[in-house]
């Protein structure tokens, strides 16, 4: 077993994950993506480090059809977040061309973009392509390998039932050696981290509610070093990232009043699309994620106590990502996303602790430094009359606020 190099909580990076669910369905598609841009420059304004841009191809509401294509956008307007595909739905696209892409926007990003890789999540999307649900698992682990090799500048050759290569290469380097960040998505089933532990890449872990993916956590990282252990690899928890989702405000009930009828809507939206609708992702009861601690959607110290509650289950890890919803409207969902990065982050983090510290010392020695300081001040008056005039009489007594 490798070591894991070790996960400290000061070392965290907030995040968002953005499938996006562009809510209402009555959005126009400009609008929706516009805003979804106009999002992430606020990300990267109030200071988040990264943020996914997720794939897909039907159901109305995720309407990015191309991650990368909307990362090229938001690079050009913000100066320091992170920008990941959350993810590049594998099975749908040739190796060679996904890694051309990969290869183009690691340049026009400076280092800035990250890959996140997954089998493809929506059925629909499977069945319009007609890739078997059974084959898709399999068409992404086998993916990651000739695209992990093509980054390494090697030359593939492979035919399958599904692509062929002959003497495939990359006719341009990536810009981020040796290879841009990759990732794969992590829900229920152990094969992502089987993939991840085999090339030494990170996880996207969908943890959210009291669902399978928060149940495996701990277990997916575990086979993952196993497999890093069999090729040579060492897991960093850094590459870590939970998704769930948070909603702050000053009360609980608030925020359960702000997110209700957003939520409502993306239910329903859910059980349309997806058997088993919300509960897919542990997400089926607002009540569920404040009760359990998967996520908040509450207080401050609701959210402290999920990120507890997510660092002792997983053992730690480098990134949390809020599931953005648009359950809530536009302010309040800004709001808490800057209470988030500004109040639970440094609460969990203990990055304002320095600040609470010297408050408490000053706070405790205010007597005797206002003594001293008083002293000072009447030492100084009294040098200055000495010093002025030495043939007169000294002021008998100073005031304290002289």
């Amino acid at each position: 077993m490798p070591v894991t190099l070790a996960a400290a909580p000061e070392n965290l990076r907030s995040g968002v994950f953005m499938p996006p669910w562009s809510l209402p369905l009555s959005l126009a598609p400009h609008a929706a993506i516009r805003r979804e841009l106009e999002f992430v420059e606020f990300l990267d304004q109030v200071g988040y480090d990264e943020a996914w841009i997720g794939e897909h191809h039907s159901g109305g509401m995720e309407i990015i059809a191309s991650p990368e294509l909307f990362i090229a956008a938001a690079v050009e307007r913000t100066s320091r977040i992170r920008l990941g595909t959350g993810v590049i739905s594998l099975p749908y696209h040739n190796p060679l061309t996904t890694a051309d892409r990969i290869v183009q926007l690691d340049h026009q990003a400076r280092g800035r973009a990250m890959f996140g890789f997954g089998h493809g999540l929506l059925p629909a999307d499977a069945a319009m392509l007609g890739i078997p649900a059974n084959s898709q698992r399999g068409r992404m682990s086998d993916a990651v390998d000739v695209i992990v090799r093509l980054l390494a500048g090697e030359t593939v050759t492979r035919h399958t039932d599904w692509y062929t290569l002959d003497e495939a290469t990359l006719h341009i380097g990536p810009y981020t050696r040796p290879r841009p960040h990759l990732a794969v998505a992590s829900a229920i089933t152990p094969s992502a981290g089987r993939i991840a532990g085999r090339h030494g890449l990170g996880l996207l872990c969908v943890a959210a509610g009291s669902g399978p993916g928060y149940e495996v956590l701990d277990l997916n990282w575990r086979i993952a070093e196993e497999q890093a252990a069999e090729h040579g690899h060492v897991m960093d928890r850094s590459g870590l990232r939970l998704v769930a989702p948070f909603h702050i405000a000053e009360s609980r009930d608030q925020a359960m009043t702000e997110v209700q009828q957003g939520y409502e809507r993306w239910c329903s939206y859910m059980y349309d699309t997806l058997e088993g609708g919300p509960s897919l992702l542990g997400l089926d009861s607002l009540e569920k994620i404040n009760d359990e601690g998967h996520g908040a959607i509450g207080t401050v110290e609701d959210a402290v106590n999920a990120l507890n509650r997510y660092w002792d289950k997983s053992g730690g890890f480098g990134c949390i990502l809020n599931q953005q919803t648009h359950w809530a409207d536009d302010e309040a969902t800004r709001r808490s996303y800057r209470t988030f990065v500004d109040e639970v982050m440094p609460a969990f983090t203990g990055s304002a602790g320095p600040r609470h510290e010297s408050y408490l010392w000053t706070r405790n020695r205010r007597a005797d430094l206002s003594a001293r300081s008083r002293g000072a001040a009447t030492k100084a008056i009294e040098a200055h009359f000495a010093a002025s005039d030495p043939s007169a009489d000294q002021p008998e007594t100073v005031s304290a606020k002289g």
